[in-house]
């Protein structure tokens, strides 16, 4: 359960971090907070491999853009852009982890990180604010992969590679 709130509310902070302080703040939670939920994606993915993997998922980043919106309407926008990215890295993520999945858990971790970062990188920015900034998303990408393996390196070295027990 801890896993699952953690999950929820690194995506709720990013997102109201975006909201209050615009795009240029965005890669400084993108490392902190959008890297967490990357790895934390993929510790998810080992615990709920099968048919509840996807709906669980979605219905993780959907809460947490309810969750955004609800501590700030004002979020809104900011919320569908992070539940639209969010969800389509998702899959890309998953895909790749999926693909790598007898290899290292760091290279499996990583590799799906980069491919789910790209995405996000993306897609988030255009919806949340309108625009293609080429700065913003090279940022965000670059912050997400960083970020994403510090703390993949972080879980990986937790006893037994696991976080606290989530259903």
């Amino acid at each position: 359960m801890t896993a699952i709130l953690i999950y929820v509310a690194a995506i709720a902070a990013a997102n109201l971090v975006s909201t209050a302080f615009g795009p240029w703040a965005s890669p400084i939670s993108a490392f902190f907070l959008i890297g967490l939920d990357l790895a934390l994606r993929d510790e998810l993915h080992d615990r709920w491999q099968g048919s509840m993997l996807w709906p669980r998922m979605v219905g993780l980043i959907t809460v947490a853009g309810a969750v955004s919106f609800a501590i700030n309407p004002a979020a809104g926008r900011i919320a569908v852009a992070s539940v639209v990215a969010f969800c389509a890295a998702g899959l890309v993520d998953a895909a790749v982890y999926h693909w790598l999945r007898d290899r290292p858990y760091l290279q499996k971790s990583n590799g799906s990180n980069v491919a789910g970062a790209a995405v996000d990188s993306v897609l988030f920015p255009v919806i949340a604010f309108g625009a293609w900034i080429p700065v913003i998303m090279a940022l965000q990408f670059a912050a997400k992969v960083g970020g994403g393996a510090l703390w993949s390196l972080l879980f990986s070295n937790l006893p037994q590679k696991k976080l606290p027990q989530s259903n």
